[in-house]
């Protein structure tokens, strides 16, 4: 009997349940911990078409990392259907809203993956490459916007990017040094680190050659 009721806790639909409870016990307790008057006077302000436009942002933007997780876990040779990379997705992002830290989200997401394609390392390795390829991403257009848009900070940005822009190259320098002195002895782990380098070139090569497609298609 015991046997049989552990069986039946652990199904699908009973973890699909107490997922479902432990997240509104997590709303509860924030709500309860929290001063809920800025939160209703908040609601109370917005209206029916900043409401729908934020809906729609936020679902066009979940879509699109959704789908940029999808091409780079297939990079990697591993399988995503854009549907459950959806899913996932809006799951992790509550999840890195309501726990501390802000990256449990991804966690569970990259477990979940790698258990359901049967390659945990893989599916931890697509989620970091995504969310690396994101904030790579990220970065580019602030540093655009930055130097390009007016702000109190132009000037001084203006002024940054040159040493910036001598400080990486000398970093990388270093790290070309460094690879030409390595020793004999670390060949192996050199070659393991070439490995998950090439596993993260192949996936965001991929990535970029699917998106030329995307928009490449005629309409």
């Amino acid at each position: 009997m015991s046997a049989a009721l552990l069986g039946r806790l652990t199904s699908p639909a009973v973890r699909t349940r107490l997922g479902t409870l432990g997240g509104v016990a997590i709303l509860a307790v924030l709500l309860w911990r929290l001063d809920t008057g800025p939160l209703l006077e908040g609601l109370r302000r917005i209206d029916g078409p900043a409401l729908l436009a934020g809906i729609g942002i936020g679902l066009v933007t979940t879509v699109f990392s959704a789908w940029r997780w999808a091409l780079v876990a297939r990079g990697i040779g591993i399988r995503l259907p854009l549907g459950a990379a959806v899913a996932d997705y809006y799951r992790a992002l509550f999840l890195n809203a309501a726990l501390p830290g802000g990256v449990l989200g991804d966690v569970h997401r990259a477990v979940r993956h790698g258990r359901s394609a049967g390659d945990m390392g893989r599916g931890v390795r697509a989620v970091v490459l995504e969310r690396t390829a994101g904030q790579v991403a990220l970065f580019a257009v602030g540093a655009l916007v930055l130097v390009s848009m007016p702000s109190p900070v132009l000037g001084a940005v203006r002024q940054a990017v040159p040493v910036a822009g001598l400080g990486l190259v000398g970093a990388c320098a270093v790290v070309l040094a460094v690879r030409m002195n390595r020793a004999p002895g670390r060949k192996e782990r050199a070659g393991a680190r070439r490995g998950v380098f090439a596993a993260a070139r192949e996936a965001l090569l991929s990535l970029r050659n699917d998106s030329r497609r995307c928009w490449s298609r005629p309409s």
